[in-house]
Formats: structure tokens, C-alpha cells, sequence
């Protein structure tokens, strides 16, 4: 076992017993920054020319993002959890055109958007 997998292994673990242990917010939290990575991480592939793993990060931002749309309660969540969701699907758009186009901008853009959304929520008192 190479240095490379022992590290992404152990990352591997120490995410999955962050995740057993969190509260409810503390897990959008967890998604959000992942997303954010994944955005990150998509961002240099692309610059780098690595296509295929450009499309494997933005396929996973992309099922983060859905699955922050699909944790909203949009009966009870009234006019904001609308609004998030419009935002999600908004999100969602834009990385698919990221990813056919090929263009960083809207990886950036969505970054942005999600780091707003981030920001909110990290705010929100427990």
C-alpha cells in the first residue's frame, strides 16, 4: 500500500466516523464543504485537460447539490426552502454546462453560490 491510498483511506474513515457522530447540521455542513471541494477539485482538472476526471467531480457536486434539494422539507420549510430549492436546480444547470462546455466559469459561479448558502447556514446557531 502506497502513501497516496493509506492517506485517502484513513480520509476515507475519518469522514465516515465524522459522519456517524454528526448532528443533523453539523452533515449539511459536511455536504457543503464537499460539494466545495468537489467544485475545487473539478475546477483544476479541467485546467489540467483530465476530462474524464472533470466529469467524474462534477457528477459528484452534482449529487451533493442534490442531495442537499432532496434533505429540503418543502411543505414546512415555507418560502426559503422554495428558494433553496430553485437555487439547487439553478446550481445544478449551471455545472452541467460547465461540464459540456468546458468553461470554469460556472464552476466558480456555483462555488460562490454555495459558499453563500454555506455561510447562512454555518451561522445559524445550534
Amino acid at each position: 500500500m502506497n502513501a497516496m491510498t493509506a492517506l485517502r483511506q484513513y480520509q476515507h474513515v475519518n469522514t465516515h466516523a465524522q459522519a456517524v457522530e454528526a448532528t443533523p447540521h453539523r452533515l449539511i455542513q459536511m455536504l457543503m464543504e464537499g460539494g466545495l471541494t468537489r467544485l475545487a477539485q473539478a475546477r483544476g482538472a479541467m485546467e489540467r485537460g483530465q476530462i474524464a476526471l472533470k466529469g467524474e467531480l462534477i457528477g459528484k457536486a452534482i449529487g451533493i447539490i442534490g442531495g442537499l434539494r432532496n434533505g429540503l422539507d418543502l411543505n414546512a420549510g415555507g418560502e426559503l426552502a422554495a428558494n433553496l430549492d430553485s437555487l439547487y436546480e439553478y446550481m445544478v444547470s449551471r455545472l452541467i454546462e460547465a461540464n459540456v462546455k468546458n468553461v470554469p466559469e460556472p464552476l466558480d459561479e456555483v462555488a460562490d453560490l454555495l459558499r453563500d448558502v454555506k455561510s447562512g447556514w454555518d451561522a445559524i446557531s445550534q
